[in-house]
């Protein structure tokens, strides 16, 4: 495996003196998460007009964040700094201490942000009948209680998840039920739409509003797959961004001269929201090619977006090897979770480097 020493220069006196090494060039399947701004976002970031965004003096947050509702379809947005910090406030914003959230028990929220809803929100969760994120509309209906029986926890608030973290997306007819279930009791559904992009390429949606217009707020990672070095929109009803916008400052989340984020922002949801299917279709090459390989099943049903989930008979000490095997033939990838591996492409992952994925996996499975 060739790796490319990329080398970090300081303009000092009439020459460049060399700083040192800055990073090393691997094939990196973690997550879609570990994008580099495209040139057109550094450009961007560089020349932002800045302000105080806590003292609503940032014109390009502003900007971004009027564009993003208009997307979304919602009345308002607001620039967050993560997925995770979007979510909190979307619950903080949404729900009472004490409260009940329905969600699937794979759900992000659920399963991956630290316990955010208890710590934050102070909140319960409800799981009703589900699979691989698709919550049955009838089950649902049944945790949806209400302040009626003092013994239970009334249920505020829906959220689904599309694309779901499980790689698996979400049809738009029980986006539709599900809405309309909470409807019945009026109770707000909330959209964790961390890969929303994703979820309207995988259902052949043009318009995300098509998937929007079954929730009252959402959130949107930009950094996910879309290649903003950070930050992520929330959208909903302008009351409920305002409550959320305290939510934020409560968790820290008021930044200052956010311009710059929010200029590489506009960028990813102007122009690389509309890319995301290519990272499906690489998704798919590269789930062919690990599926070849003796020992290794390809959960190839749940390619729908840009991730590969894989199982293999490997034991233990094997599987416990395989994150740093990987590593020392120039690829980085997560480890054994709940049984399965994950390998998820993007924006800086050609064919040639799901080749070169395929080969080190092989070159591992064939270790004694």
């Amino acid at each position: 495996m060739q790796f490319t020493e990329l080398r970090l220069y300081a303009r000092c006196g009439a020459g460049n003196e060399r700083l040192g090494v800055y990073a090393m060039k691997y094939i990196d399947l973690r997550s879609d998460t570990v994008t580099q701004p495209t040139q057109q976002m550094r450009d961007a970031m560089y020349h932002a007009v800045v302000g105080d965004d806590v003292f609503d003096d940032d014109p390009t947050v502003k900007e971004l964040e009027a564009y993003a509702a208009e997307r979304l379809g919602k009345e308002a947005a607001l620039f967050v700094t993560s997925g995770t910090q979007g979510n909190a406030c979307a619950l903080m914003a949404q729900t009472r201490r004490g409260d009940c959230v329905v969600i699937a028990p794979t759900a992000h929220i659920a399963a991956h942000e630290a316990g955010s809803y208890a710590q934050l929100s102070g909140v319960s969760l409800r799981f009703p009948q589900c699979a691989d994120g698709v919550m049955d509309p009838d089950s649902v209906r049944a945790c949806l209680t209400d302040d009626s029986d003092i013994q239970t926890a009334p249920a505020t608030l829906v959220v689904v998840e599309n694309a779901h973290s499980t790689g698996t997306v979400v049809p738009l007819e029980n986006m539709r039920d599900v809405w309309r279930a909470a409807r019945e009791k009026g109770v707000p559904v909330h959209l964790d739409g961390a890969r929303l992009f994703n979820a309207a390429a995988a259902l052949g949606v043009s318009d995300v509003r098509q998937l929007t217009q079954y929730c009252d707020t959402v959130m949107c990672c930009l950094s996910k797959g879309l290649c903003a070095p950070a930050g992520s929109m929330l959208a909903g009803p302008r009351d409920v961004i305002f409550r959320a916008k305290r939510a934020r400052r409560l968790l820290g989340g008021g930044m200052r001269q956010t311009g710059f984020f929010a200029a590489a922002g506009r960028v990813a949801l102007e122009q690389m929201s509309l890319r995301v299917a290519d990272d499906h279709e690489t998704a798919r090459y590269l789930g062919a090619l690990l599926d070849d390989i003796d020992g290794v099943q390809v959960l190839a049903d749940r390619i729908q977006i840009d991730m590969v989930f894989f199982t293999a008979g490997w034991d233990a000490d094997k599987a416990a090897r395989y994150p740093a095997y990987m590593e020392a033939h120039g690829v980085k990838v997560t480890g054994l979770l709940g049984g399965e591996y994950r390998m998820v492409t993007h924006h800086d992952i050609s064919r040639a480097d799901c080749e070169a994925t395929a080969r080190a996996v092989r070159a591992f499975a064939a270790e004694g």
